[in-house]
């Protein structure tokens, strides 16, 4: 059976109908047969169409790259939600966390509180999501790490933001091509041109 069988709009098939209010943060625990990766941001359910190649790549390296130079008391993972308030879970590509938030191999998300870092991956269907919305509910979470990236030519561009705590809005830091270097939240140096680069067969 196909995908779109299992999820699609069948004879069969019957949508979830959101309570008065809409759905709430916990809701996203509950639901039966959400397809994976369902945000919620405002109380509605958001559906994640399949990803590029690009998107995958991008989510990869970086995840990846995080991973391997974040202190010991820190790791990357790739799409888990936050918890940000009753009425929104979104789920960034890949979130830098402290290890101490690990609650077990049950868990579906975190606090904004232990968000280090939070990173999205630009979709052509998430564009508005990406750069305003999630960004701005990120920051009023007090998020202090932002990262937005986006495709030019294969390539990922990436957008790098600051918490400014006084106004809780993302401060732009600077916009990197070809190589990020940063050494906040932490020293990280990537080769974005690495995207596309097979690892070698053992």
């Amino acid at each position: 059976m196909s995908a779109a069988g299992e999820y699609g709009p069948d004879d069969q098939y019957e949508w979830a109908r959101p309570p008065a209010g809409g759905w709430t943060a916990d809701d996203l625990d509950r639901l039966p047969d959400l397809p994976p990766h369902t945000e919620l941001i405002d109380g509605s359910l958001v559906l994640m169409r399949p990803q590029t190649r690009f998107h995958a790549r991008a989510v990869h390296l970086l995840e990846g790259v995080l991973g391997e130079q974040a202190p010991d008391r820190f790791e990357a993972i790739g799409r888990m939600t936050v918890k940000l308030d009753r009425r929104n879970r979104p789920e960034p590509d890949v979130l830098v966390v402290p290890v101490e938030a690990d609650t077990g191999p049950a868990q579906t998300w975190f606090r904004p509180e232990d968000v280090l870092l939070a990173v999205e991956v630009v979709s052509a269907d998430s564009l508005e999501r990406d750069r305003e919305v999630k960004p701005r509910k990120y920051a009023q979470a007090r998020v202090p790490h932002f990262w937005r990236v986006e495709q030019r030519d294969g390539l990922p561009v990436v957008y790098v933001y600051e918490l400014d705590p006084a106004t809780l809005a993302y401060m732009p830091v600077d916009i990197f091509h070809q190589r990020l270097k940063v050494d906040r939240p932490f020293p990280v140096e990537i080769d974005l041109t690495a995207i596309n680069r097979r690892e070698p067969r053992a």
